[in-house]
C-alpha cells in the first residue's frame, strides 16, 4: 500500500516576506525553488495572489518508535510572514496499522530542537527578505495522512485523525468523521489539525490547500493577540497621561494618537492581505474542502475579533482627538483671556498716564 504521513509545522516569523527576494537569495545558493501551483484545476477557480515558494531541504533519516524512516524535508515560505516546514515520512508498502499508529502518535511530539534547526537554517537564508523578522510564540501543526492506494477496511480512521488509540464514544466518532468529502475517487476526512486523504493520482493539491488555510489561521491568531496587547498598552498610556501635569498632556496624547493610527493602518493592511491571499471563484471540490477547513478552524471568528479590536482602537483614537481638541480649545481660551487681561492692563496704564 502506497502511503505517507506529511507533518506540517508552521511558524510566524515576520510581518511580510518578499518572495521575489527569497527566490533570488535561494538561487544564489544554487538551490532550486518553485512556486505553489495546484495541478488539477484551473487558476481561474482557485488563485493565489502571491503563490508561496517551496524549497528543498533534502532527505533525512528520522527515528520514530525505534525505527528509521526516510523523511523528505521541505520548507514553504509565504508572503504572509509564515515559514512552513514539511516532513514527508515514507512507509514500506507492507506497513501495518499498528506501526502506522505508532508513528501517528510519535509525530505528535516531534522534538522541537530538530524542527527549530531546520527553521533557523531557512530563516538565516531569507532574513533580508523579512519585514520585522522574528520567531514569535505562535505556531501551528497540521498532519496529512496521505494514501495513494485504497485505505484498508480494517484501518480505523478516528484514532488516526485524533492521534489517540483510546476508545471514544459513538458520538465522538460520528463528529470526527462528519467532515467527509469525496469526488470521483478522491476522499478527504478533515479534523481540527489533521486530515486523511485518499488520492490515487498522487496530487498534493488538497494538502497544499489545507496547509495554506493553516497559515492564514496562524496569522489571524497572531494579529488578534497583537491587537490585544496594543489595546492594553494604549489604556495604560492614557491612564498615565491623565495623572500627568497639564503642560505635557497635549504632546503625549498626540504621540498615543499617532501610534494608534499607525497600528490600525498596519494591521488592517496585513489582515486584508491574509483574507485576500487566496481567491476562490467556483464551488468545486477543492474549494469546499478549503472553505470547510477554515470553518473548522473558526477563522471567521478570529477575523471578527480583529475587526472588533480595530473598532475599539478607532474609538480610542476618536476620544483622543476630542480630548486633544478640547485641550487645545482650553489653552486657546486661556491665551485669549491672557491677551484681554494684558490689553486691559495696558489701557489702564495709558488712562492713568
Amino acid at each position: 500500500m502506497k502511503t505517507s504521513m506529511i507533518v506540517y509545522r508552521l511558524f510566524d516569523v515576520a510581518d511580510e516576506i518578499n518572495l521575489e527576494q527569497v527566490e533570488a537569495l535561494w538561487i544564489a545558493r544554487n538551490a532550486s525553488v518553485s512556486r505553489l501551483r495546484l495541478d488539477r484545476i484551473s487558476t481561474q477557480s482557485i488563485n493565489f495572489t502571491n503563490p508561496p515558494i517551496l524549497v528543498e531541504l533534502g532527505s533525512h533519516e528520522m527515528e520514530f518508535c525505534g525505527k528509521s524512516y526516510i523523511t523528505e524535508v521541505k520548507a514553504r515560505i509565504e508572503d504572509l510572514g509564515v515559514i512552513c516546514l514539511i516532513f514527508n515520512i515514507a512507509f514500506d508498502e507492507d506497513v501495518s496499522y499498528e506501526e502506522y499508529m505508532d508513528v501517528v502518535i510519535a509525530t505528535d511530539v516531534m522534538p522541537d530542537e530538530l524542527v527549530r534547526d531546520f527553521l533557523n537554517s531557512v530563516l538565516e537564508t531569507i532574513k533580508p527578505a523579512c519585514t520585522n523578522e522574528r520567531i514569535s510564540e505562535f505556531d501551528e501543526e497540521f498532519v496529512a495522512y496521505y494514501f495513494r492506494d485504497p485505505i484498508p477496511q480494517d484501518w480505523k480512521l478516528v484514532p488516526i485523525l485524533l492521534a489517540d488509540r483510546q476508545p471514544v464514544s459513538e458520538e465522538t466518532q460520528k463528529y470526527t468523521l462528519a467532515n467527509h468529502f469525496s469526488y470521483a475517487q478522491d476522499v478527504c476526512y478533515l479534523a481540527w489539525d489533521s486530515a486523511v486523504i485518499y488520492d490515487p493520482s498522487g496530487s498534493m493539491d488538497i494538502p497544499d490547500l489545507l496547509e495554506f488555510a493553516s497559515a492564514q489561521f496562524l496569522e489571524l491568531r497572531y494579529y488578534d493577540n497583537y491587537l490585544t496587547k496594543a489595546i492594553d498598552k494604549t489604556y495604560g498610556e492614557i491612564e498615565a497621561v491623565s495623572k500627568s501635569d497639564e503642560a505635557s498632556k497635549l504632546e503625549r496624547y498626540r504621540a498615543i494618537r499617532s501610534s494608534l493610527l499607525e497600528t490600525m493602518a498596519d494591521v488592517s493592511s496585513l489582515t486584508s492581505n491574509i483574507s485576500n491571499a487566496l481567491q476562490v471563484t467556483e464551488d468545486i471540490f477543492y474549494a469546499r474542502v478549503y472553505t470547510r477547513y477554515l470553518e473548522i478552524l473558526r477563522a471567521s471568528a478570529w477575523q471578527e475579533n480583529i475587526e472588533n479590536k480595530l473598532n475599539v482602537m478607532q474609538r480610542c483614537y476618536n476620544l483622543l482627538n476630542e480630548e486633544i481638541t478640547a485641550h487645545r480649545m482650553t489653552m486657546l481660551g486661556y491665551s485669549i483671556i491672557g491677551v484681554l487681561v494684558l490689553c486691559l492692563i495696558i489701557l489702564v496704564f495709558l488712562a492713568f498716564k
